[in-house]
């Protein structure tokens, strides 16, 4: 009797204790309030569903569903028909519409104002208010669930070393169908640093960062007092010096600026910049030199249009003019180029003018996650014949100053990267990099991969082959998770079967690109208020920012404008074409558009 009444206690405790909510009941955006201790309601306003469990479309939501085309046919429409697609990028009122479609469509999967954090697993003023959190798109599973995905999948998780072992590390290295090079791999380190500053002190949850988008506090310091102690103080400038005739990063004797170098780093070669630790290889440090570079070019070209102006005007101009400069450059270059489309992206804010747009953004814990794309990084890298192992490469500036910079930009664009998804491709270098993604993600109870792709309007996976596209990862997954919906995010992302000839498979771009253009177009030199020429410095300081590219910023940074993009060429080059562009001249002496014109048989 008394064993009894301790088991029937113990049953109470129990199913006290697990919310109801852990199951996820309520679907389609729906939010799940508890009810007392076993019964829950969904709350499904605004969702377009309604219901129990927010399962019942309204009839305007089902005609929308039924005829939405689903997010892999959307992209072999955009990555096919060329020549239709031609057309339409020459037709400007078609161009602009559709890109104001594909700016709203994603942003508004992105909630804004934030709703979520890592301890706040409902609405709350800490989780609005607290920017020392990276926000949530979906709470964290409760402590209180019965398994680590809620009530899906095994009661343990599988060894984290292992799923790297088995599932994401290199066996050989797997190139990149599209193309993808180094240039590209560096800079998507380079730029996101900016944003991506977990607090490892307190935990996966914290970002060190006191913005939450791009503000290029990585070229300009985080803090006033590192900001400072980089300047120049005159012309509006950042500190310099001059190496082999071309301009360098100041060292850190010469700023006291604090740098993560390692004891046997010589004093000449450690070089200070805006962020603490891109002294860690030279593709960071590359990057680093030549936004310095652009800043100082900025400079000289705002003070010439404007001789009243003061150090402070100056510094303080140019910077809106390179955050300018890397947003047209991240969306017509960069994101161009990863989503493999034809129909030609534009950075044009004023197509958002007259929509629903909030200019604000807060760094999701998610985007950060999704953002561990270790298997870019090749076994080696080559310069000008060069070969350097990780080992070689690390903390190695001497690297910048023996081949300089217009080298390094020319062999980078050469090499290929590796692809991301399809498992298997993370390099043995970066192997507790991987597994501490593995483990920050379970600290951080993100919910399942099935439950973020509901999330971002996408069709869960129903088994752990349609997951991978094969069959033998597949039946070591579902030994190990036991349930595809217990599958996690991060290694999920890794082992996706890619799009055909993608980088990337459909999860990690279409939960990628959302937050990716919220956080670009949310920026405040998108708004109304500041999208215009005065905010600038005038119609030439708008013109840098309208003209930016890629090909541009390297010409204008080096002495022999090396061609480059961020996929390698498909065949050698049978001419050259060379613009010689000082780091000081102005950018009506530069265009690229010839060069481009010039080698667009190459591509």
């Amino acid at each position: 009797m008394i064993i009894s009444s301790i088991a029937f206690l113990s049953l109470l405790v129990f199913s006290q204790a697990a919310s109801p909510c852990c199951s996820n009941p309520c679907q389609n955006a729906g939010v799940c309030v508890t009810i007392g201790y076993d019964h829950y309601e969904c709350d499904c306003t605004r969702t377009g569903y309604y219901g129990e469990n927010c399962t019942t479309p309204q009839f305007l939501t089902w005609l929308k569903v039924t005829l939405k085309p689903t997010p892999n046919t959307v992209h072999y429409i955009l990555t096919h028909f060329k020549g239709i697609w031609n057309i339409i990028n020459n037709i400007p009122f078609l161009q602009n519409t559709i890109m104001g479609y594909v700016l709203t469509s994603r942003s508004h999967l992105i909630d804004s104002p934030p709703t979520y954090n890592s301890h706040y697993g409902y609405k709350s003023w800490e989780a609005y208010s607290n920017l020392s959190y990276y926000t949530r798109s979906l709470p964290p599973v409760g402590k209180d669930c019965p398994t680590p995905m809620g009530v899906k999948g095994k009661k343990e998780l599988p060894n984290a070393s292992m799923i790297v072992e088995r599932f994401l590390l290199r066996r050989t290295f797997i190139p990149d169908p599209q193309g993808t090079n180094m240039m590209f791999a560096f800079f998507a380190q380079h730029f996101t640093h900016q944003f991506f500053k977990t607090d490892t002190k307190r935990g996966a949850a914290f970002t060190k960062g006191l913005g939450h988008g791009v503000d290029l506090n990585h070229v300009y310091g985080e803090s006033l007092d590192r900001q400072h102690k980089l300047r120049l103080k005159k012309d509006g400038k950042l500190k310099y010096q001059i190496l082999n005739g071309e301009v360098y990063p100041p060292t850190v004797k010469d700023t006291e600026v604090e740098m993560m170098y390692p004891p046997h780093v010589p004093e000449h070669l450690r070089f200070a910049v805006g962020h603490e630790v891109f002294g860690l290889v030279p593709g960071l440090m590359m990057y680093a030199t030549i936004w310095l570079r652009e800043h100082n070019r900025v400079c000289d070209v705002i003070a010439q249009e404007h001789p009243e102006w003061d150090d402070e005007r100056l510094f303080q101009t140019a910077r809106l003019i390179l955050i300018g400069e890397t947003i047209k450059i991240v969306i017509e270059d960069y994101v161009q180029h990863l989503s493999g489309y034809h129909f030609k992206l534009t950075f044009d804010p004023q197509l958002l003018f007259n929509q629903r747009f909030q200019y604000q953004n807060r760094i999701a814990a998610e985007f950060n996650t999704l953002y561990h794309w270790h298997p870019l990084l090749p076994d080696t890298f080559q310069i000008n014949k060069r070969e350097y192992n990780f080992q070689q490469f690390l903390y190695n500036n001497s690297v910048i100053l023996e081949h300089g910079i217009s080298q390094m930009v020319e062999s980078f664009t050469k090499q290929i990267a590796g692809r991301v998804s399809g498992g298997r491709n993370v390099p043995a270098a970066v192997f507790r990099v991987a597994v501490a993604s593995i483990e920050q993600s379970r600290e951080m109870r993100y919910q399942s991969l099935n439950e973020y792709r509901k999330r971002f309007t996408l069709k869960p996976y129903e088994s752990f082959e349609e997951l991978t596209g094969e069959k033998e990862m597949s039946a070591e997954l579902e030994s190990l998770y036991g349930d595809i919906d217990a599958m996690e995010l991060y290694p999920g992302l890794l082992v996706e079967k890619p799009r055909p000839g993608a980088i990337f498979g459909e999860t990690m771009v279409e939960l990628g690109a959302p937050f990716s253009l919220k956080g670009l177009m949310g920026n405040a030199i998108c708004s109304p208020e500041y999208w215009k020429p005065s905010t600038f410095g005038g119609r030439v300081g708008f013109e840098i920012v309208n003209s930016a590219s890629l090909q541009k910023l390297i010409c204008s940074n080096t002495k022999d404008c090396p061609f480059t993009s961020f996929h390698v060429l498909k065949s050698k080059p049978t001419e050259t074409a060379t613009i010689n562009v000082s780091s000081n001249s102005a950018l009506e002496d530069v265009n690229p558009a010839l060069l481009l014109k010039e080698r667009s048989s190459e591509l």
